[in-house]
């Protein structure tokens, strides 16, 4: 009984320690949560303001959701909004493709705008065209109409004229700019630069010019062929040209060649002739390469440029069976010049040749087949690529078959010497 009475008073003690210990640890936590310590300071905050503190969070967190929400809203809209201005971008270059001018419509769009070109040599002077570029007063025309001249006085339609200062020109392609100071800005009408790549065989073209002195003259007729090679004396060709049979003689030189949209396309050069009068081909620098190299000779006089370093001749049947070539697309290379961008890149020339039917053929030196990943199919695709998308200090991939093997040499190109 002592034992049982023993046990019982233990409970009871332990029970009263234990709800002691409940009291005290319950009140402590009170304390707890009516006080809260912050590092470096100390603040003391109810449960209340913790609780509210708790409901902003909550809130601004519902706020976060719905902004959210309406960032995904605004670029859904953003999406549709490109999507409508693709759209518009597609009607308008099908409204654009479809509209062309009658023949009197680009007429009345240019006369304004195509001069005369006067020049004298001494004792000597000479005639052609041009057109403006500009409303600073810039015009257009070919290096060789202004070649040596001493005095160049440009010409509007209605007869008044300036003297005109080359500021700018480019004898590989024979391209020329003149500056005129234009009492009346009414004269400095602007033709615009269409996109030359764009031309197709066949298109009809108009070209407009000063034929033999015969101011504001238009003949028309269509694209022969695009992609031509005219040489010039500089012992350098212009890539690219355009052939056309529209009528350009002695005096249209400079002058613009449009599309039916009233766009220049092209700047009237040369004719092939033997009389020196025209015989239905016709040639024009293309359009692309006035809008890249004009910029540079108004802004530094002169265009530089890229240069590979090296002459050929294009892969033809009989040199393809000569060789044991596959096909007859390429360009040889006959010669690498000393110190040249092709030498550096480890180009190689014709050290040896072979005599058919009285005819040498080149049976070593390397043949370009591609250039940076395009096809070469002749000496013209290699020019038209340097015009168009290089410039000097570029890095060209050369594809080339050496002994049969094909490999990739890359060159830095150089500017081209005098």
């Amino acid at each position: 009984m002592a034992n049982n009475g023993t046990v019982v008073v233990g409970v009871i003690a332990a029970v009263a320690l234990i709800f002691t210990l409940f009291v005290y640890f319950d009140s402590n936590t009170e304390n707890v949560l009516n006080e809260v310590n912050v590092t470096n300071e100390t603040h003391t905050h109810s449960a209340d303001d913790i609780t509210g503190v708790t409901q902003s969070i909550e809130g601004v967190a519902e706020k976060a959701e719905g902004i959210a929400e309406v960032v995904d809203k605004v670029e859904s809209i953003e999406k549709k909004i490109e999507s409508i201005e693709k759209k518009i971008e597609s009607i308008a270059e099908m409204v654009e493709a479809d509209m062309e001018f009658s023949l009197a419509e680009i007429f009345g769009i240019a006369e304004e705008s195509v001069v005369q070109v006067n020049v004298l040599r001494g004792n000597d002077g000479g005639i052609g065209s041009g057109f403006v570029y500009s409303n600073e007063g810039y015009i257009i025309t070919n290096q060789h109409v202004v070649k040596d001249s001493t005095k160049v006085t440009v010409t509007f339609l209605d007869g008044e004229s300036y003297i005109g200062d080359v500021v700018g020109i480019d004898r590989d392609l024979d391209i020329a700019v003149v500056k005129v100071n234009a009492s009346n800005s009414t004269y400095l009408q602007p033709l615009i630069i269409g996109d030359s790549s764009k031309l197709t065989v066949g298109e009809k073209i108009v070209a407009i010019g000063n034929p033999f002195g015969l101011s504001g003259s238009m003949t028309s007729g269509i694209v022969s062929q695009i992609g031509r090679l005219l040489p010039q004396d500089t012992g350098y060709s212009i890539p690219n040209v355009i052939q056309t049979d529209a009528a350009i003689n002695p005096g249209n030189s400079g002058g613009p060649l449009f599309n039916m949209k009233g766009e220049v396309v092209g700047i009237n050069t040369a004719i092939q002739s033997a009389t020196g009068e025209f015989t239905g081909v016709g040639f024009a620098v293309p359009s692309n390469t006035v809008k890249k190299v004009v910029p540079v000779l108004i802004r530094d006089g002169e265009f530089k440029h890229p240069w590979m370093g090296i002459s050929g001749t294009d892969v033809d049947p009989e040199l393809a069976e000569m060789r044991d070539l596959k096909s007859s697309k390429g360009f040889v290379v006959i010669s690498v010049i000393e110190g040249s961008p092709a030498e550096k890149a480890g180009m190689k020339g014709v050290t040896q040749t072979r005599e058919k039917d009285g005819r040498e053929f080149p049976v070593d030196g390397d043949i370009i087949v591609a250039i940076d990943g395009k096809t070469v199919r002749k000496i013209s695709d290699i020019l038209i690529h340097l015009q168009r998308e290089k410039a000097i200090g570029d890095e060209m991939i050369l594809t080339v078959l050496r002994t049969g093997v094909s490999f990739d040499l890359t060159m830095i190109l150089e500017e081209r010497p005098r």
